[in-house]
């Protein structure tokens, strides 16, 4: 009974339009007082979900992907992007796909990764004569790779949410190859489309420029480097390597670039500030309900559940996926990832997964959902942008979705593309 108490009370908060961090942590309060526990026992795991040290370093990703946004990095970005592989058929197809690659390892973000993109890169490929559902289309779907390829907050959250067992280090390192490939099969997907639509390509701009853009666009991809580098070095911890990163984001910005103005600054800073207060309200109430999760015994009903229906680990890690992407459809990444890992990990356990490629797996499937209706944020801003009804980037949508559903079969079933890397820091 208290299990229908936990998820009745959750599910109801959903559509009644409560915010899931509040749905969540209604839902456990709910559920503690039905079992008769003291109500401070509630707000203990709340506090304590907090009280991780790790997750200082979510501000600091947050704050140095809205100076990124705000100073000059994504435009810069985007040059190299268009004097390396503008030149092919549907050629701004394939530098979309390229410059979400760059930026969003540096941003770890999927929405800022739509909205900086999209802003600078639908305009221009509009007056080319792209179609505006194939801009948001391309743009939003590339979005994904910000939540893949590190630094990424969400990958932090997953590692607080496993319990602190999954390194750090390996998990960021382990991204980069399914990143990689996910958005070579994006430009793959990209220029059939562009191809079959009779899209123009660009002249190659020559070497030279090609030059240029990367010596303009090195200071910006340094700070991946240093977030990244320092974290994998075993130098700095991934708190401190967030806190340089976001300290040699202003500098660049600032004093480098000089785009970033006192009103971008202020802008970036409130915007960390309203998304870190919302993170770490839900990180919270989702460590309540993750605990009466395992007082429940979820994760075996399910594993016992899901063995029950095949024993063959093919078939369950197919319906493993096919779950993770229905619920990235309907709710938030973040909130996900806080509630799903404590289920769906010991599941994957169980089939001899390891938990660094399962996190993998959950970032794609959730970043996925970033992308699909109903409540995609991804798909909402990149449509707003284009100045595109979601119904219609819809309909011309699915070849991109298929390269992303690709990325995913691989990474499931091939364990080397996510562990390969990370095992060499063993």
């Amino acid at each position: 009974m208290g299990l229908i108490i936990l998820f009745g009370v959750f599910f109801f908060g959903l559509i009644a339009g409560a915010p899931v961090a509040f749905a969540v942590g209604a839902a456990s309060v709910a559920a503690f007082l039905y079992e008769g526990f003291p109500l401070f026992v509630a707000f203990q795991r709340i506090l304590s979900g907090v009280s991780v040290f790790s997750l200082l370093a979510i501000p600091f990703f947050i704050f140095a992907g809205e100076l990124m946004l705000h100073g000059g990095i994504a435009t810069r970005l985007v040059r190299l992007a268009a004097a390396a592989v503008g030149s092919v058929r549907g050629g701004l197809g394939v530098v979309n796909v390229a410059s979400s690659m760059l930026f969003g390892g540096i941003s770890g973000s999927a929405v800022a990764d739509t909205s900086a993109l999209g802003s600078i890169l639908m305009p221009v490929m509009k007056e080319k004569g792209y179609d505006a559902d194939y801009a948001v289309n391309v743009t939003v779907t590339s979005s994904v790779a910000g939540v893949v390829i590190p630094p990424s907050h969400n990958m932090i959250l997953y590692v607080v949410a496993a319990g602190g067992g999954v390194s750090v280090s390996k998990l960021f390192i382990a991204g980069i190859l399914p990143g990689i490939i996910m958005c070579v099969c994006l430009a793959i997907a990209a220029y059939l489309v562009a191809v079959k639509r009779g899209y123009p390509k660009e002249a190659f701009p020559g070497f030279k420029a090609l030059a240029y853009s990367m010596a303009a666009a090195v200071p910006g991809l340094l700070t991946a480097v240093i977030i990244v580098g320092g974290v994998l070095s075993g130098i700095l911890t991934v708190t401190e390597s967030g806190a340089f990163g976001a300290i040699y984001a202003i500098i660049v910005t600032a004093l480098v670039y000089r785009e970033l103005t006192w009103e971008a600054f202020r802008t970036s800073v409130l915007r960390s500030v309203r998304t870190t207060a919302l993170v770490m309200i839900l990180v919270g109430c989702a460590s309540a309900f993750s605990y009466l999760l395992a007082i429940y015994r979820v994760p075996e009903q399910l594993t016992f559940l899901l063995t029950a229906i095949s024993d063959n680990p093919i078939i369950i890690l197919l319906i493993l996926n096919l779950v993770l992407l229905g619920l990235g459809m309907i709710m938030d990444m973040a909130a996900l990832i806080l509630i799903c890992t404590p289920i769906f990990l010991p599941v994957a356990a169980s089939l001899g997964m390891d938990p660094i490629q399962f996190g993998i797996l959950l970032m794609m499937n959730l970043g996925l959902g970033l992308c699909t209706p109903p409540v995609g944020a991804c798909l909402f801003v990149g449509c707003v942008i284009g100045g595109v009804k979601i119904e219609q980037a819809v309909k011309t949508i699915w070849p991109f979705y298929l390269a992303i559903l690709v990325a995913l079969m691989l990474v499931t079933y091939v364990p080397a593309i996510s562990l390969t890397l990370p095992a060499m820091l063993d």
